[in-house]
């Protein structure tokens, strides 16, 4: 049986677990220090990490690091595929709403929202150039770039892929939730808990390969002087999402996809046919919706295992 490392630690502004099954003594600490980078490259509270440079860039090329390359690739592919759902350019919109700092000085704190600008929809980013082989992005410009919808997901994807690269047998890498799973499993497979942010958790699911993600509008809030706010963005309005899915979980390939489908699939439920649009979005992977009557539904690709299971 491989040696178990377990190590958790608080990055990207939330609580991170690594997993690893065989290998060195020091993968753990190895993927710390490399979500740590990530975190420098990716986070808009830093002024000067590369996504940070690159929005106050819009209209110019800039050279970036090959993983930012790969960032705003993965994110204009998630836009595309998710017919603007999901939209990296929300990041002025989650300002406008009082999300202008990191989330742990939001818990306590009351956020004077900035008005109008939390009314206008998205830019979004088409026009966007990416030049992977040179690792050059230029934005158009008026739009930005935010990493928090697949900043987490993609993390975990290139730290859990890296790790077994690196010589263990199996990795887990979980970023608040978002988990990605690689190389050879436990027994059993990595078990995950799925959390929507009520009483309890609702279930597990037991992954081989691939990746689970987990976004709901009841984490993550903050008060402001207009009341209740949260993170999840409709790009067509620029306000939280207010719909009756309350928490969305997705089980995909890999961990930034099942970010940006839950994102999408919040977003799709406050069309007329939302749950329809959302199953069609889901053709490679499978999601758990909870409503805001506490029904929970399963939508997307029946070849994809995910049901409601016994809490860990």
């Amino acid at each position: 049986m491989a040696h178990q490392q377990e190590h958790r630690f608080r990055v990207m502004g939330t609580e991170a677990h690594v997993v690893v099954r065989g290998g060195g003594s020091s993968g753990p600490e190895r993927a710390e220090a490399r979500l740590r980078d990530l975190e420098q490259r990716w986070s808009r509270f830093i002024s000067d990490s590369e996504l940070s440079r690159l929005n106050r860039s819009a209209g110019a090329a800039m050279a970036v690091g090959w993983e930012t390359s790969l960032l705003a690739s993965l994110a204009v592919d998630a836009w595309s595929l998710t017919g603007g759902r999901f939209d990296p350019t929300v990041g002025p919109a989650l300002v406008a709403a009082g999300y202008d700092r990191s989330f742990d000085e939001l818990d306590s704190a009351t956020v004077r929202t900035c008005g109008g600008a939390a009314t206008e929809p998205a830019p979004g980013p088409a026009g966007t150039v990416v030049v992977a082989d040179l690792a050059v992005v230029r934005l158009p410009v008026g739009a930005s770039l935010d990493a928090g919808g697949i900043g987490k997901g993609l993390a975990a994807d290139l730290v859990a892929t890296e790790l077994v690269g690196a010589g263990a047998s199996g990795a887990l890498v979980s970023g608040g939730g978002d988990v990605r799973v690689a190389g050879a499993p436990p027994p059993g497979g990595w078990v995950v808990e799925i959390d929507h942010g009520m009483a309890d958790a609702i279930g597990t699911v037991a992954l081989v390969q691939g990746a689970v993600a987990t976004s709901s509008v009841m984490r993550r809030r903050w008060s402001t002087v207009d009341g209740e706010a949260h993170h999840v963005i409709d790009p067509r309005t620029g306000r939280p999402t207010s719909g009756a899915a309350r928490a969305c979980t997705v089980v995909a390939g890999e961990a930034w996809w099942a970010e940006a489908l839950c994102t999408a699939v919040l977003v799709a439920w406050d069309e007329p046919s939302g749950p329809s649009v959302a199953h069609r979005m889901l053709s490679d992977s499978a999601a758990l919706v909870t409503t805001e009557s506490g029904e929970v539904v399963r939508i997307g690709s029946d070849r994809v295992e995910l049901s409601l299971g016994v809490p860990a």
